[in-house]
């Protein structure tokens, strides 16, 4: 029987109405104001009080985290984190890791955000996320799905790549984006490979990737975002082009030393790795670059 007009649903109902917890602590009030009441202040003052009484420490924190950053207190937020996470099980600190990436950016902390990623690709390397498996299950948007460890390793090389290009170190950045494209190739990485070889005067090997995304080779090929920057790179190179003053010879040069400064160092560090994962067979070449 429907329930009539003005009369309140019941609590089991209303919980799922709103994807909220059950019970009454001060996490399930903290999510009550957030999502039912939209006040996010409110919900922040929340979110501290289930945090100072040990209530859901993990998703308290970080879904106060969360709501800061939506209220440009992303500083704020990167300090409760880096205060409080002790508090966390050691399952959240994964989490947490991504959120922290995701305010580091936004602050334009570039040097915290690269070492944070570093950290993670360490992790990786040592086969200490994803409990030692090879996939985890993720959630976006309410939304369950399985992530490989090719996957999210791919997807940390490109935040590392966006990093160094924030800094202007297009080279790093295009070693970097490389290796995300051999792992699990898409076309938004391919145009920010791109914008590195045309910061470099590299636009044979540039125009080439882009002829893959405008041909509809690569995943993410047919979204509109991604035809359209393409489309702005191609013009982009052809403004650029000068025959007589092309410096690519000094570009493949440069590069040529950064890869065999990695090589070498590369033969320097070789401790025993007892969980090493398969993917990083794939990426050895270029891990002390990622590792340092």
């Amino acid at each position: 029987m429907s329930r009539r007009k003005g009369e309140k649903p019941e609590a089991s109902s209303y919980h799922v109405l709103y994807k909220l917890p059950p019970g009454d602590s001060p996490y399930v009030r903290a999510k009550h104001v957030q999502l039912v009441e939209k006040d996010p202040d409110a919900a922040i003052a929340w979110f501290w009080k289930a945090i100072n009484a040990g209530d859901r420490v993990d998703s308290a924190l970080k879904d106060m985290a969360v709501v800061m950053k939506q209220q440009d207190r992303a500083n704020e937020a990167i300090e409760a984190i880096n205060s409080f996470r002790h508090l966390c099980s050691k399952q959240a600190q994964e989490s947490l890791d991504n959120v922290l990436i995701d305010l580091y950016k936004k602050c334009g902390r570039v040097e915290e955000q690269i070492e944070l990623l570093k950290q993670k690709l360490r992790m990786i390397y040592e086969g200490e996320v994803f409990n030692g498996k090879t996939t985890k299950t993720a959630r976006s948007h309410g939304k369950k799905f399985q992530v490989t460890i090719k996957q999210e390793t791919s997807r940390i090389l490109g935040n590392l790549g966006w990093a160094y290009m924030q800094q202007g170190n297009y080279m790093a950045a295009e070693v970097v984006y490389q290796k995300a494209q051999t792992i699990d190739p898409d076309a938004n990485k391919a145009c920010n490979l791109c914008m590195c070889l045309i910061k470099q005067q590299r636009y044979a090997e540039a125009e080439s990737i882009l002829e893959e995304v405008l041909q509809g080779k690569l995943l993410g090929s047919d979204d509109p975002k991604s035809k359209n920057r393409c489309e702005e790179l191609v013009r982009e190179i052809k403004q650029c082009q000068s025959p007589v003053l092309s410096s690519n010879s000094l570009g493949l040069k440069i590069e040529d030393a950064f890869l065999e400064g990695l090589d070498k160092l590369m033969n320097q560090w070789t401790p025993f790795r007892s969980r090493r994962l398969p993917i990083f067979e794939e990426i050895s070449p270029f891990r002390d670059q990622l590792a340092c």
